[in-house]
């Protein structure tokens, strides 16, 4: 079990990593940096993982094999040949042309092993001309990460990967506006994988960023006991830079997926086409503009069934394409802006009614403010399902006409002056609700504890019927639907609640009166009385 001063430990070593990064700033864009820090951080763990392989074929009397790449590859270990190892980057850290030497390294490690194709920075260090002594203060303390994790319950790839999402939020809210594209805030992705449990067939997300949706549903199937291989992995990401990021965050943690063979636009350059996915989770950019022509992509087949999405905002272009990509049993859980829940701009509004009258709609959540570190634009969380009948394998009532919502607005606890999280019992309330009302009453599915009966709650969560959405036009806000929380009664009887409420009030107007007054008089001391 980890110990407390383990944990301080834990929280020091990640500070001081990050502060020594920040003496990058000035000779490095912010938004460069990470890739400066992460990509070596990769590499100190692959030279970590190479060396402890290269010495345990030494151990076992196979000294003569250690330059082998299979008895390497055959226990997923990259190889490395000598100028791609960790060791002797930090022997030459000191060296003028370091730079290059990193450089070098990360080519070759890429060269060596197919599976990192497209995955790592090609001559990036050369090119931001970085000094010298700050990128060996640098590798000096990367250097000091422990690998082997001795000291606490953690694999290698639990640790290596914890420092990337503890990096990856930093730099997504150091960047500001605009910077965090390639990072959702964790207890966003968190709740998507409680209230879908991706535990088996095929997850997607079109718009991948650094890999996070995939890395908490492998956190998810940990959680609860599964098995990895039941589980097969595929995204697009359209940023080179964040494409790799995502490949290297994949790596570092021991996860193979097919995130297409290059970064790609996925309405110009759909790199899965065929792919029908059991489950769907992703994040795409709010309100995206001009997304396409005018006169791009009118015919695509995406769209079959519904409009052409807007050129202007491509939040209905990304629901159908994710609604194309389901298998028909399959569920997706995605973020939005709030806007896409009522806006009639554009034909927005016909789009989704045809979606709600399909009955594809499962779920509809909305989320508190300030969750994530780059935008305040208040935002949802949809879950559309291609089949609401009861599932007696998975444990799902008949929801046939149905859709749930949840108001979750009041949830959440301020961990910055700006910044918010949902609790790990705000998570699992969340999904509790969800499940409770999905679920076939008394199966409690993946849940630890039996669940309670579905009730709606006034103020928080609503089963609607279709009838209930049409009469509201089609807008599915949940507060439309939830109505206002019931107040408690506090035990006061209304009279004496009343002579209170009035002597305060008498005592307020007294006091505006007397300040009136005043007010009055200093006006007529510096000549404006009437």
């Amino acid at each position: 079990m980890t110990t407390a001063k383990s944990k301080k430990s834990d929280a020091n070593f990640e500070e001081t990593l990050w502060d020594t990064a920040n003496k990058l700033r000035g000779s490095v864009e912010s938004s460069e940096y990470k890739h400066v820090v992460l990509s070596l951080i990769f590499l100190k763990f692959i030279s970590d993982k190479f060396e402890d392989k290269r010495q345990a074929l030494i151990d076992g009397n196979m000294g003569d094999f250690v330059e082998q790449v299979e008895f390497y590859m055959q226990d997923n270990v990259f190889y490395l040949p000598e100028e791609a190892r960790w060791s002797y980057i930090q022997k030459n850290m000191k060296q003028d042309d370091i730079a290059v030497k990193i450089d070098t390294a990360l080519h070759t490690v890429e060269k060596n092993n197919p599976s990192l194709k497209g995955a790592l920075p090609e001559n990036y260090f050369s090119r931001l001309g970085l000094v010298t002594s700050k990128l060996a203060s640098l590798i000096d303390t990367i250097n000091n990460i422990d690998t082997a994790a001795s000291e606490c319950d953690m694999t290698e790839e639990d640790l290596v990967g914890r420092v990337y999402e503890y990096f990856l939020g930093k730099f997504a809210a150091s960047e500001g506006k605009g910077g965090g594209e390639f990072y959702t805030p964790k207890s966003v992705v968190a709740l998507i994988a409680e209230m879908i449990e991706p535990f088996k067939g095929k997850i997607y997300d079109p718009c991948c960023g650094s890999g996070g949706m995939f890395v908490q549903s492998l956190k998810f199937i940990d959680s609860h006991k599964g098995n990895r291989k039941n589980i097969a992995i595929y995204g697009q990401e359209y940023t080179n830079t964040t494409y790799k990021l995502a490949k290297m965050n994949l790596a570092v943690r021991g996860i193979s997926g097919n995130l297409g063979e290059v970064a790609g636009d996925t309405f110009f350059k759909d790199q899965h086409e065929d792919l029908k996915a059991d489950y769907i989770m992703a994040n795409p950019p709010f309100n995206q503009k001009q997304w396409r022509g005018d006169k791009e992509l009118l015919d695509d087949h995406r769209w079959d069934g519904f409009d052409v999405p807007p050129t202007g905002n491509a939040n209905y272009a990304w629901i159908m394409h994710m609604i194309s990509k389901l298998s028909e049993n399959g569920t997706a859980g995605f973020v939005l802006a709030n806007g896409s829940m009522s806006s009639n701009t554009s034909g927005e509004g016909a789009i989704r009614q045809k979606i709600i009258e399909k009955d594809l709609v499962d779920c509809m959540i909305a989320l508190p403010g300030q969750l994530f570190y780059t935008t305040q634009i208040p935002v949802c969380l949809w879950f559309i399902t291609k089949n609401k009948k009861e599932d007696t394998e998975r444990g799902y009532r008949n929801r046939q006409g149905e859709t749930l919502f949840i108001d979750a607005r009041e949830m959440g606890t301020m961990v910055s002056r700006v910044h918010k999280e949902l609790t790990t019992e705000d998570i699992a309330e969340i999904a509790r609700t969800y499940h409770a009302w999905r679920n076939t009453p008394g199966h409690s599915a993946l849940e630890a504890e039996p669940l309670e009966p579905y009730e709606d709650k006034a103020g928080y969560s609503k089963a609607a019927t279709l009838d209930d959405i049409k009469a509201n036009d089609f807008v599915l806000t949940p507060g439309r639907y939830v109505g206002a929380a019931e107040i408690e009664d506090d035990g006061i009887p209304f009279e004496v609640k009343m002579k209170e409420l009035s002597q305060t009030l008498y005592s307020q107007m007294e006091q505006a009166e007397t300040l009136d007054k005043a007010i009055r008089q200093n006006l007529e001391v510096l000549g404006y009385g009437k």
